[in-house]
């Protein structure tokens, strides 16, 4: 069993524990910190505790709890957030306040937290840095995932580690996700906040499953320094490679899904306009069920980036589709070349992906989403009961 996150960062200790939907984890590193969180105005209040807390730029644990979102919940709903940092930080013997919170389940429900309070005990005298533990504190944070998730960056001298978890209710700004990355980096407060954001601005938020935002999403990054200084740029692309990597992973097990859908814009203004119509083409419900469908129906992906809100030559632009080893002409400049057999046969694998130029500019970037299936509406329409 080789390491494949968290635990191969050095200084990082973690372990969890899954009870039916119920689970909880805890990760213990010391180090500088900086969270994103959910920009929905609903917020949980695991995410009202940590926008204050996180300001101190330093954690030295993370407690971890599924089953239950604690969100809607009001002033109860924030003292059991705390309760949960004091469980924590009693169980590991830090202060809470040094300690992160984040929480994923249903809304409206309140949390149970002498089940809380015994899995914390139980689980703090397991944290060990191992691939076992990894693997269990991933496995605790799931809830309608399918796969765990995980992501590894190495470079010379320090590398970066992550877990997440993510599957439905997923929009940018961020989508249903919790994220605990760790890295041994020597990083400050300040600047591992602005990686981070633009990090996450590059990654969670751009993949899309169903539009919805949710009221938990959390992602926390903390840097134990271990492997000294290392440089600001090759730092900071690490960690947006080791989040767009979790991000893949959240899009390829979106809720039903089947195929992983990749949009790649090129060619724009500047990289927001690429951005925007890359998440418009990518949410549309008639690409994602045509991806579904493996009906190359390609007029959809113009037609949703027509209405994006972007300027451009629509009879300037060119579009690819690809299955990830081999791209195939749909257009070129405007002019309509596509071989519908081959764009079909591209579109039978894992991954389907388009590629469009709007011959504009040189800016690009890209998004992550899935295919719109039958099991989607299945999973949702009985979420609770």
């Amino acid at each position: 069993m080789s390491f494949k996150s968290i635990c191969a960062v050095p200084g990082v200790k973690a372990w969890g524990v899954k009870e039916g939907k119920f689970g909880l984890a805890l990760i213990e590193a010391q180090g500088t910190a900086a969270g994103v969180f959910t920009e929905n105005l609903v917020r949980a209040a695991p995410i009202e505790l940590m926008r204050k807390q996180i300001k101190a730029g330093k954690l030295e644990a993370v407690i971890v709890n599924s089953g239950c979102a604690n969100a809607y919940t009001g002033k109860r709903g924030l003292a059991d957030a705390v309760t949960m940092t004091e469980y924590a930080g009693s169980a590991l013997g830090v202060k809470p306040t040094r300690v992160g919170v984040a929480s994923t389940g249903v809304i409206g429900r309140y949390l149970d937290l002498p089940l809380i309070e015994r899995q914390s005990r139980d689980v703090a005298p397991k944290l060990v840095h191992t691939a076992e533990a990894e693997i269990a504190t991933a496995q605790a944070i799931m809830t309608t995932d399918t796969v765990q998730k995980h992501a590894l960056v190495k470079k010379e001298g320090f590398s970066v580690g992550g877990i997440c978890k993510g599957s439905g209710m997923i929009a940018p700004n961020m989508g249903t996700m919790l994220a605990f990355i760790y890295t041994d980096a020597e990083v400050g407060a300040k600047p591992l906040s602005e990686a981070l954001k633009m990090a996450t601005k590059r990654s969670f938020n751009r993949v899309i499953v169903d539009g919805d935002t949710s009221t938990n999403d959390i992602a926390l990054c903390t840097a134990t320094g271990e492997a000294g200084k290392v440089k600001k740029a090759e730092f900071s692309a690490a960690l947006e490679e080791c989040c767009r990597l979790l991000a893949m992973q959240i899009a390829a097990d979106g809720e039903g899904a089947s195929k992983l859908l990749q949009v790649t814009v090129t060619g724009a203004k500047k990289e927001d306009d690429a951005e925007k119509v890359a998440r418009t083409v990518i949410e549309s419900p008639l690409v994602k069920t045509a991806v579904y469908g493996e009906d190359p129906n390609w007029g959809r992906v113009v037609a949703a980036a027509g209405r994006a809100g972007v300027k451009f030559d629509p009879n300037a632009v060119s579009l690819w589709i690809s299955d990830g080893s081999k791209k195939y002409p749909l257009v070129k400049s405007g002019e309509i070349i596509a071989d519908l057999v081959a764009a079909k046969k591209a579109m039978h694998g894992r991954s389907v992906i388009f590629i469009l130029d709007l011959a504009a500019g040189k800016a690009e970037a890209t998004t992550w989403g899935c295919d719109l299936t039958e099991r989607y509406v299945e999973i949702n329409g009985r979420y609770t009961t």
